[in-house]
């Protein structure tokens, strides 16, 4: 199997998928490919934190394109390797499918005619053995076909997922360019973040930070707020391992601390009270409506060793002035989460993402840990602040 993700979370992907039980783990571009069986492809829907979707290969095949020397059209070879293909395996006549195409090749340059020939060949298939055809359905349909070609590297996968697995089913409301639950969970894994302290993130938005922080925390599975996953359309599908799987929470974990959120924005701490809500962890995440510049310890924190409360995990994923190429107010808003992290959050570890890396220097700390990762289409920065109570040099000293 497959288990796609962005750029950056491959290790952590792995390492889910390690801990999941999967066998033959491998690293592969914006991917971790696995092995295991029918009830390890249901739990990696239900539980991968870090996946996009989970492609189960049917067929790979190089069409030896390069040696074909014109004699055949590089489609009707893709059309040949798509319709020997044994369909009936994954399918029925009455069925509906959808494809999706994904090409890195010099000799496939139309995704759409690709996905035209590939429909084709399902259909001349379906022709041939009894003489009608399924129909193509875009939205969801009984089976979604993934066509991967790199140079002349046809994979034919079968997608177990159907809607991407950042679409956790919690989500009510939103506001303006929320992160994406998945990178957000990836950059919670990446931090370390298992709930074994209290956590804090002063940039909240709609709440998607702190309701993955909250999973995570108590271990519940992200898929269980889904309607549906494709396989359940499936011809093999397992309703009584699947219902064991889904219903299984034995692995769910108490919390003991506290995660708090904060925004300056009413609208936004509104919406997420929703999407908190909607997950069912309002009892572990607390919000206030608050400025950046205004934080001074703003929630009922004991006071820890330096000026501000006990040493929690904050996080954060500020505005990036896209838009606003050069603005000052961009500057200072970075400068202002310096200075609360300095002094309100001294004996802490901050993470802080960002495409802005002019506005990022103005936080005037020094990371300890710099990452690259894509937020959508945007590369962003992944830094790491150690934030030590006193002088950091006095720290490095002891």
């Amino acid at each position: 199997m497959l288990a796609k993700t962005f750029k950056g979370l491959e290790q952590v992907l792995a390492q889910e998928l390690i801990e999941l039980g999967a066998n033959n783990v491998l690293i592969e571009r914006r991917a971790v490919s696995f092995m295991g069986d029918k009830a390890m492809l249901y739990r990696a829907n239900l539980c991968l934190r870090t996946a996009i979707r989970i492609l189960v290969p049917v067929k790979t095949e190089k069409l030896n394109l390069s040696r074909n020397s014109g004699k055949q059209k590089p489609e009707d070879m893709l059309y040949e390797a798509v319709k020997a293909v044994d369909w009936s395996e994954y399918m029925t006549s009455a069925g509906t499918f959808a494809i999706d195409t994904v090409m890195y090749s010099d000799f496939f340059r139309n995704s759409r005619f690709v996905t035209y020939r590939v429909k084709d060949a399902i259909a001349d298939y379906w022709m041939e053995c009894e003489n009608t055809r399924p129909n193509v359905q875009v939205e969801n349909p009984d089976l979604r076909i993934n066509v991967h070609i790199a140079n002349d590297q046809l994979t034919l996968s079968l997608d177990s997922s159907g809607e991407s697995l950042h679409k956790r089913g919690y989500r009510v409301a939103t506001t303006e360019a929320p992160i994406n639950e998945v990178l957000a969970a990836g950059m919670l894994l990446i931090a370390g973040w298992k709930g074994q302290s209290d956590f804090v993130d002063p940039m909240c938005g709609s709440g998607t930070i702190p309701v993955e922080a909250a999973l995570i925390a108590r271990n519940i599975a992200p898929g269980v707020f889904r309607k549906s996953f494709a396989f359940e359309k499936w011809k093999d599908f397992d309703a009584d391992l699947w219902s064991d799987i889904y219903n299984d929470d034995s692995a769910e974990r108490e919390f003991d601390h506290k995660i708090y959120g904060s925004d300056a924005s009413f609208y936004a701490i509104r919406q997420a009270e929703k999407n908190i809500k909607s997950a069912g962890v309002q009892k572990d995440i607390e919000l206030r409506q608050i400025r950046m510049e205004e934080i001074k310890n703003p929630f009922p924190l004991p006071k820890g060793e330096g000026e501000g409360g006990v040493p929690s995990l904050v996080m954060m994923n500020p505005p990036y002035g896209e838009r606003l190429a050069g603005n000052k107010d961009m500057e200072d808003l970075y400068g202002k989460i310096g200075t609360a992290l300095k002094h309100q959050f001294a004996g802490s570890t901050a993470w802080i993402i960002s495409s802005n890396t002019e506005a990022m220097k103005c936080i005037g700390l020094k990371p300890s840990k710099k990452m690259h990762l894509l937020n959508g289409e945007l590369d962003c920065q992944f830094n790491r602040y150690d934030l030590f109570a006193g002088k950091r040099n006095d720290q490095i000293s002891k």
